[in-house]
């Protein structure tokens, strides 16, 4: 399936602290330009999520957006989500194209490129990659990729890789040279004091980066 979008949103309904609802943080971040929303509230149990997930789900169709499930394929089905997101932890890559077949997009975290393959190879429309910067909620990966790492596993990979971890403003233009076709972010977007503002800022930068290629 065809990826029509480069901004890859995930969610983290812990950064808002008390300042907005994660519903009201994602739709400013829609009103903003984002195309593609990856519901990931991992504490939460089935059924709040899939009650979260419908909320997010008319938001996304709204704004003629896209929404992804982070692990739950069963939950992507039930809210007739565009896609699910696999960690790897989740069920193989494979075991879920068999039984999702055309109805859901996959896309896959990795952090290597043996990883990155295996998704591709198990029928992954898309993966993140990285971290490619020093982040906190990445530290448990180890060390990061850095850009020459992400640059080399980039290359070897055929479908979409979205640069992941520690990704700001400043460093978009940077993965776009190493040959991303997006990137990923959580805190840049939803730690920002004015989400849709700051939304508008990185489509620009990756509109720009894009044409100038």
């Amino acid at each position: 399936m065809k990826i029509d979008f480069n901004l890859y949103l995930i969610t983290d309904r812990k950064l808002l602290s008390d300042r907005c609802s994660l519903t009201a943080a994602v739709e400013q971040a829609l009103k903003g330009g984002v195309k593609a929303v990856q519901l990931r509230e991992k504490d939460l149990g089935a059924g709040e999520l899939l009650v979260l997930a419908h909320k997010i789900r008319k938001l996304t169709l709204k704004y003629d957006a896209k929404l992804f499930i982070n692990d739950r394929f069963d939950i992507a089905l039930a809210v007739n989500a565009d896609g699910v997101h696999l960690t790897q932890n989740s069920m193989p890559v494979n075991a879920v194209r068999r039984t999702v077949k055309d109805r859901l997009m996959i896309g896959v975290s990795t952090h290597s490129l043996k990883e990155a393959k295996e998704a591709q190879r198990g029928g992954a429309d898309l993966v993140t990659l990285g971290p490619v910067y020093r982040t906190p909620s990445k530290l448990r990966y180890g060390a990061p990729l850095g850009i020459d790492n992400f640059r080399r596993i980039n290359k070897k990979i055929s479908v979409p890789v979205f640069a992941l971890g520690g990704v700001k403003i400043k460093s978009i233009e940077e993965v776009q040279r190493a040959g991303a076709y997006g990137i990923a972010v959580i805190s840049e977007i939803f730690r920002a004091d004015n989400i849709r503002k700051r939304t508008e800022e990185i489509i620009q930068i990756l509109s720009t980066d894009r044409e100038n290629k």
